[in-house]
């Protein structure tokens, strides 16, 4: 069973998915999935992203492609990832490996968005997961992409 965990009112988070998750994914109300995992990263298991976006299709689904390694997270990718949020209803379902790089990305989108960097750790931290080793990079990557908008 595929573990959706919710960040906010409407994002998401996992770890990697796979296509027969799409309906289920759909039937929970999301609107846009977006992959945060670079094809062929696991020799094994790891759907491609184009597999993704077609069983996304098929149930309705948007998908945006927004893949990066761990250390290569842009604020281009966090500006992407805002648009994406302001363009669609519904919730958004972001996945990678584990949700950690997906987390990462949305704390910066929250920081770009004039959210305090200390508030989202805090609203991660109650969901479980623990974003305070990357305080400094979701904060400087958050205020450069609210430049970028």
């Amino acid at each position: 069973m595929l573990n959706m965990i919710p960040l906010d009112e409407r994002v998401l988070v996992s770890a990697q998915i796979q296509p027969e998750d799409l309906p289920d994914i759909a039937k929970a109300g999301v609107g846009l999935v977006v992959n945060n995992r670079p094809d062929g990263e696991a020799l094994t298991g790891q759907p491609t992203a184009g597999s993704i976006a077609q069983a996304a299709s098929a149930q309705g689904v948007a998908f945006l492609d927004l893949p990066f390694t761990s250390g290569s997270l842009t604020p281009g990718h966090v500006a992407k990832f805002l648009a994406a949020l302001n363009e669609t209803e519904g919730q958004v379902l972001a996945y990678c490996r584990s949700g950690s790089r997906s987390s990462l990305l949305w704390g910066a989108a929250k920081v770009a968005n004039g959210a305090n960097v200390d508030d989202v750790l805090a609203q991660a931290q109650a969901t479980g997961i623990d974003l305070s080793q990357a305080r400094m990079l979701i904060d400087s990557l958050g205020i450069a992409a609210a430049g970028e908008r």
